[in-house]
């Protein structure tokens, strides 16, 4: 039986729900090829099923802010997905900060596992520094989910060391999660 993931490309293009901006980069852009490479890895690995929240890059859910996370635990929880990983990039009024980090609903959790699993993926596969897996109960699409999910901040667009990285390498992202998931299913 295919383990089933879902995919969520946080934030849409333009403004409802349209998430940062910074260094000539938007978040929902870099999300959804992030999203779209770690779909195509997923897809030729027969052991997952996949699905997105987004199908095209133009694609908006929701009419704001709630209804469009929403609509994304919605799509997840209907599917009946075995794990939920949204990603999105990070943005800080302090432009020295910078990393890599997952959040979860709650640790310890299983959710807490494989956010450990991915995020030492990424900081062993990209020069990025690793700020940890962190809890944070009042994102809806960790609490309102009913599977494992995390929620994946690749790096910091506001920072000019990450947004160079978030702007080359989103391949390297999306194979670094796709092999954490591997790590964390014990997946050859």
């Amino acid at each position: 039986m295919a383990v089933k993931i879902f995919i969520d490309q946080g934030h849409n293009p333009g403004s409802i729900n349209g998430g940062a901006a910074a260094h000539g980069l938007e978040e929902a852009t870099i999300n959804y090829q992030v999203g779209i490479y770690l779909m195509n890895f997923l897809q030729n690995d027969t052991r997952f099923a996949v699905m997105s929240s987004r199908v095209s890059s133009t694609q908006v859910l929701g009419t704001n802010s709630a209804t469009s996370l929403q609509e994304r635990v919605a799509m997840a929880n209907t599917w009946r997905a075995d794990y939920f990983i949204s990603i999105h990039c990070n943005a800080n009024a302090n432009p020295l900060i910078r990393g890599s980090e997952v959040y979860v609903y709650q640790i310890p959790s299983t959710a807490a596992m494989l956010a450990r699993a991915v995020l030492d993926a990424i900081t062993s596969e990209i020069a990025i520094p690793d700020n940890q897996v962190r809890a944070n109960p009042n994102l809806l699409v960790l609490r309102a989910t009913a599977m494992p999910a995390i929620l994946v901040e690749l790096g910091y667009l506001t920072n000019s060391e990450d947004a160079a990285l978030l702007r080359t390498k989103q391949f390297q992202f999306a194979y670094a999660i796709y092999q954490g998931i591997l790590h964390y299913l014990n997946l050859p």
